[in-house]
């Protein structure tokens, strides 16, 4: 898929959507190509999958400043060492230094600088330990690049042990914080509001933890025991997902209910 850019995106942002449509990729990573008006090189985020075609599409959109990663996982950094090599050693930042090409790893308090953008690095850990968001500004107008801390429809999975729900609710109370701003994730559709998805995303974490809560009054202690009453629909196919996010459910309960004297369910190994 060439470019693209979603109703209401400036012009100095263009999508190039990966070609790896799936149940946890939506229709593809979205890959965000920055460039700032008049600007000699852009700012690519999150080059995705090792796909040759998907990323001689975005090469031909350099040259390029550096390559900046959202996470570790795979559909979002996989490509990042092979575009790095086809632009001749263009520096990959990711806050993770194992990620990392030429450059890093990211620092909040010293964000790199992009020529026409403004550019600040949110610490965002949650969905994985290394998750980081990009608000960036040019203007009046302002766009956060959420990776998958948010996703644009549906629901993030936090997969423990690498995910950490306590930490992940927090990041959602830090993008609550920026009312209004545009939203551009890392998979699915652009939103208008970063805030108001982070405040849907809270709500419905905290709905399903009171679930989970019930799962294990009525008996459930392991996270496919919680799976089995909290998500009794779930497809086959990504059943597995559910049993992360019930790990990490679990997980962030026992240590909550610890650290205020309550018993509860035990965390069994998976």
């Amino acid at each position: 898929m060439g470019g693209a850019a979603p109703n209401g995106l400036p012009g100095w942002v263009t999508l190039l959507r990966a070609p790896n449509p799936g149940p946890m990729t939506l229709d593809g990573t979205n890959t965000w190509v920055l460039r700032a008006p008049s600007a000699e090189r852009a700012v690519v985020i999150d080059p995705g999958p090792l796909d040759e075609g998907h990323l001689t599409r975005i090469a031909d959109q350099g040259p390029y400043a550096f390559i900046l990663i959202t996470h570790g996982h795979h559909d979002h950094v996989e490509g990042a060492a092979r575009l790095s090599e086809i632009l001749g050693g263009t520096p990959v930042l990711a806050a993770d230094p194992a990620h990392c090409v030429s450059g890093g790893p990211l620092d909040a308090a010293a964000p790199p600088r992009v020529e026409g953008l403004d550019l600040t690095i949110l610490d965002t850990p949650g969905h994985t330990s290394d998750s980081v968001c990009f608000l960036v500004a040019h203007g009046n107008t302002s766009l956060m690049f959420t990776g998958d801390t948010i996703l644009g429809r549906g629901t993030t999975v936090v997969a423990h042990p690498d995910g950490d729900l306590g930490a992940y609710l927090g990041s959602l109370e830090r993008l609550a914080a920026y009312g209004k701003v545009m939203m551009l994730p890392g998979h699915g559709p652009a939103r208008d509001d970063v805030a108001a998805v982070a405040r849907e995303y809270l709500d419905h974490r905290r709905e399903r933890l009171a679930q989970v809560e019930a799962a294990i009054a009525a008996g459930a202690h392991t996270p496919e025991q919680v799976v089995d009453v909290v998500y009794p629909d779930i497809e086959p196919g990504v059943r597995f997902a559910a049993i992360w996010s019930a790990a990490a459910q679990l997980d962030y309960l026992n240590h909550k209910n610890r650290e205020s004297g309550t018993p509860a369910g035990r965390l069994d190994p998976l």
